[in-house]
């Protein structure tokens, strides 16, 4: 049996108009009366009804009560335009344009109903440059798009585009700067415009054009987890701003710090900023131990548990230099990558127990 659809009461002209865009947004597609009388034999099956209040002017028919109707004015509500609402039994009243991102998300409430579990949100920022943070977040979201959907955010305007050690820079598809936001973000909208690695959506920065902004990166992340993906964001050092928005939605905020002491001492200030907006960190410890110096005892000069050591691959290092990123399945990045995995998910695994 097919779902029902939304029911949109408007004549043709401006206010349909402007209605069907903002369905359109979100990928809802809806079914269609003129008037109230027409939308009679449809008013109680649509999960929600939008009616334009020029509509609701004419002469009504004798109309159930039911939830999820939603009355659409131009301008702002008069006394008048609160009288019609109550006489549809309409609980909400939304003025175009100043409310369209409320009823953005009306049509995506019904259109893409929230996963029975949200989805968790990593993300990875480098004690220094050049620590493989790019690299382990996309080794993570590869290995984690293999048992549930992942999303791979680039939210670095500075790194050159994650695309490019996915071998996607040549890939079809928005990159940050074309990406326009209006409202509530429809994730199969946005995923179905986003370059793929296997069934893994990559939303890159571009090599020009601007980078994302901290509410732009707050609405795709918190979209892919309503959606039950696990989101994965590749941070920036610099852009601490954007960086802050994206630490205030992660359940765990890795860092990889080379074993240097000078490293471990950048990225204490790196922590020192991000405190403030999250709870929740890991250490991953990259590159060749010092002699001398476990890289545990490293790691345990900045405080969050060491969780991983990402040994240098030679094999990976050649493939990302030619855009192929493979992953070997035994090799120190993988095994890096499922320790991480490993620890984000285990306090989703109590939850659910």
């Amino acid at each position: 049996m097919a779902t029902a659809q939304p029911l949109v009461v408007a004549d043709e002209g401006t206010v349909f108009e402007e209605i069907r865009r903002v369905a359109a947004v979100v990928g809802c597609e809806f079914d269609h009366a003129t008037d109230l009388a027409t939308a009679r034999g449809r008013w109680t099956r649509a999960p929600l009804v939008v009616v334009d209040e020029d509509a609701a002017i004419a002469d009504r028919p004798a109309l159930p009560t039911r939830e999820s109707v939603v009355l659409v004015c131009k301008g702002a509500p008069g006394l008048e335009t609160w009288r019609r609402a109550a006489a549809l039994g309409a609980r909400r009243v939304l003025s175009l344009p100043d409310d369209e991102a409320d009823l953005t998300g009306a049509f995506a409430d019904v259109t893409e109903a929230p996963a029975e579990h949200p989805g968790p949100v990593i993300a990875f920022i480098g004690g220094r440059g050049g620590a493989g943070a790019s690299v382990l977040a996309a080794a993570v979201a590869v290995e984690a798009d293999r048992s549930t959907p992942a999303l791979l955010v680039d939210c670095d305007p500075l790194g050159g585009g994650l695309d490019l050690p996915l071998g996607l820079e040549h890939a079809e598809g928005l990159r940050w700067p074309e990406v326009r936001l209006s409202g509530r973000v429809s994730v199969p909208s946005l995923i179905a415009s986003l370059p793929t690695r296997g069934t893994l959506p990559v939303l890159s920065c571009g090599r020009d054009g601007e980078g994302p902004t901290p509410r732009a990166l707050s609405a795709v992340v918190t979209a892919g987890r309503r959606a039950g993906r696990t989101v994965v964001c590749d941070l920036a050092r610099q852009a601490m701003e954007t960086t802050a928005a994206v630490a205030a939605l992660a359940d765990l905020i890795v860092l990889v710090v080379p074993v240097e002491f000078r490293a471990c001492m950048a990225a204490q200030q790196v922590l020192s900023h991000l405190r403030p907006h999250a709870t929740r960190f890991a250490i991953v410890a990259s590159g060749h131990p010092v002699d001398g110096v476990s890289p545990a005892r490293t790691a345990a000069l900045l405080g969050p548990p060491m969780v991983a050591e990402l040994r240098p691959e030679r094999r990976v290092a050649a493939t990302l230099e030619s855009g192929e990123f493979a992953l070997p399945p035994k090799g120190p990045l993988a095994a890096a990558a499922r320790a991480v995995l490993a620890e984000l998910r285990a306090p989703f695994v109590a939850q659910a127990a």
